[in-house]
């Protein structure tokens, strides 16, 4: 089997530049790490995980954990989230928590501590103090995507201002009769999601002088199956709303297919409008707000290698604001 020699001399760098490439350090540029991966690539030369692990103490691999496994947002940001890593020579490792209470403690006092991961990704978990302490007395970086986190570097949206930012779309073309299809119960979780962007709902109407009416709000579970349910009893009202935003773009695809199914047009009828740029989005012709859920990933790997490999960043701020964009398609129109 070849060595790190033999890709060295092919490359024409140093041993010493072939590990840093392949081993994702940023200290190399991106031309010298191409250069690396091609030579290594044609010599079948593979580093290996073990002996690297041995020299550095580290396991070139990351811990993400997610609250669902099941979900277009969760999945898009593992997929950046992965991709990213695997360009810097690291693994990643899935933890699902959506069993409950005694698989979280599972997993945050014995998997992750238990040194088989180099740092952690959090997604869209409000973690305690106790699980974060746990793991900064471990040594092992944390990012959490979602919402801040007291001590930890976090990459968050204002789900607030986004819910707000749909409403006032909505007020703008004209419409007064908005409904709301938003979390239940159930779906009330970490950092109270659904709640946020009732309250950004709610006060885009009142500073727009609308009265807030309850018959106008139903809950769904963030699937398109909740979403026809809750807006085919919105639109079975005497007075049917002209809009609805929904909290999630598949409560919206739900919403448009309940429209269509009581034989009223969008956006003639009724304008819909949802929150995240789903992969179906573009289909349902869906005006939405954009999160970019794949960047998201990305963006978390870049601020774990900063913490991995000290000197590689600009900045450590603890909270980065992410951000959004409004897409107009054709599910929303002016109120006639």
């Amino acid at each position: 089997m070849p060595g790190i020699d033999e890709v060295a001399r092919l490359a024409g760098v140093s041993t010493a530049t072939v590990s840093r490439a392949l081993n994702g350090k940023l200290s190399v540029s991106g031309p010298t790490r191409d250069r690396v991966l091609a030579a290594a690539s044609r010599l079948g030369y593979v580093v290996s995980s073990n002996a690297s692990g041995l020299a550095t103490g580290r396991t070139k691999n990351v811990g993400v954990v997610i609250p669902f496994l099941n979900r277009w947002f969760y999945s898009s940001v593992i997929e950046g989230a992965e991709s990213a890593l695997l360009q810097r020579g690291y693994d990643l490792t899935l933890y699902n928590l959506s069993g409950g209470g005694e698989e979280r403690r599972s997993v945050f006092e014995h998997f992750l501590l238990r040194k088989r991961v180099d740092a952690v990704i959090a997604i869209s978990l409000e973690l305690t103090p106790s699980e974060v302490s746990r793991m900064l007395a471990m040594n092992t970086p944390i990012v959490g995507i979602g919402g801040p986190l007291p001590g930890v570097r976090t990459l968050s949206v204002d789900d607030v201002e986004v819910a707000r930012r749909c409403t006032q779309y909505l007020i703008d073309l004209g419409h007064h009769s908005i409904a709301h299809i938003g979390g239940s119960q159930e779906s009330e979780r970490d950092f109270h999601l659904p709640t946020s962007r009732r309250v950004g709902y709610e006060a885009a109407l009142a500073d727009a002088g609308i009265p807030i009416d309850p018959s106008l709000f139903e809950a769904g579970s963030f699937t398109i199956e909740s979403g026809h349910r809750a807006a085919m009893r919105l639109l079975s009202q005497p007075h049917r709303p002209t809009a609805i935003f929904a909290a999630s773009d598949e409560m919206a695809i739900g919403a448009i297919l309940a429209v269509r199914e009581l034989g009223l047009a969008v956006p003639g009828d009724v304008s819909v409008i949802g929150i995240d740029d789903h992969e179906l989005a573009s289909f349902f012709g869906l005006t939405t707000i954009a999160q970019f859920p794949q960047e998201q990933g990305r963006r978390a790997v870049e601020m774990l290698m900063e913490e991995l490999h000290p000197g590689t960043g600009d900045t450590l701020a603890l909270n980065v604001p992410l951000p959004v964009e409004l897409v107009v398609r054709q599910s929303t129109a002016r109120r006639g």
